[in-house]
C-alpha cells in the first residue's frame, strides 16, 4: 500500500470498532438517521452505503461477497482517517460500519454517514473517506459465485 497522509497525527479520540458480522441492516441505517433528528446544528448529510453486486464474470454470477480483514490495523488506520477528515472538515458526526463475514448480492456491506452545517463539507467528507478505505484498510472480499467457486475481488 502507498504511504498514508494520515499517518502523522496525534491521536486524541478512542479507537471505534468499524466492523460488524454479516450485512449491515436496513434497520440499522434508518434508525442512525434518525438519532440525529435532535442535533440542531447539522443542516447536511451524507450517506454512502455500499451493495454487493450479482456481476457475472465468465458466465458465472456472484451471489455473496465473504469479507476478511486484519481488524487490528484496519481499526487504527481507520482511526488516522477519522482524525485527519475531522480535522479538514467541519464535521459534526461521521459513522463508518463496514462488514465482515458472508454478505449475498443485494445487501448493504459498507455504510458511511457523514453530518455537517453545510451540505458540501458532508459530501466531500464522506467521498474521501470512501476512497480511503478502499485504499488504505486491510479489508479482502472473496466473491462466490452461485456455483460455489470463489475467487478474490479486486478493489475497484
Amino acid at each position: 500500500m502507498a504511504s498514508s497522509p494520515y499517518k502523522k497525527l496525534k491521536m486524541s479520540k478512542p479507537i471505534k470498532n468499524i466492523f460488524s458480522q454479516g450485512p449491515i441492516p436496513p434497520s440499522f441505517i434508518a434508525d442512525s438517521i434518525a438519532k440525529h433528528a435532535t442535533k440542531k446544528d447539522i443542516g447536511a448529510h451524507s450517506i454512502f452505503l455500499g451493495q454487493v453486486r450479482a456481476d457475472v464474470m465468465e458466465g458465472k454470477t456472484v451471489s455473496a461477497i465473504e469479507y476478511t480483514a486484519y481488524e487490528e490495523l484496519a481499526s487504527q488506520k481507520m482511526h488516522e482517517i477519522r482524525e485527519a477528515i475531522f480535522s479538514k472538515y467541519q464535521l459534526t458526526c461521521m459513522h463508518v460500519h463496514h462488514s465482515l463475514g458472508l454478505v449475498k448480492a443485494g445487501e448493504i456491506c459498507l455504510f458511511v454517514f457523514t453530518s455537517s452545517k453545510h451540505r458540501k463539507m458532508a459530501i466531500a467528507a464522506c467521498e474521501e473517506i470512501v476512497e480511503q478505505i478502499k485504499l488504505e484498510l486491510p479489508i479482502w472480499g472473496k466473491e462466490i459465485f452461485e456455483d460455489e467457486t470463489h475467487q478474490w475481488k479486486e478493489n475497484k
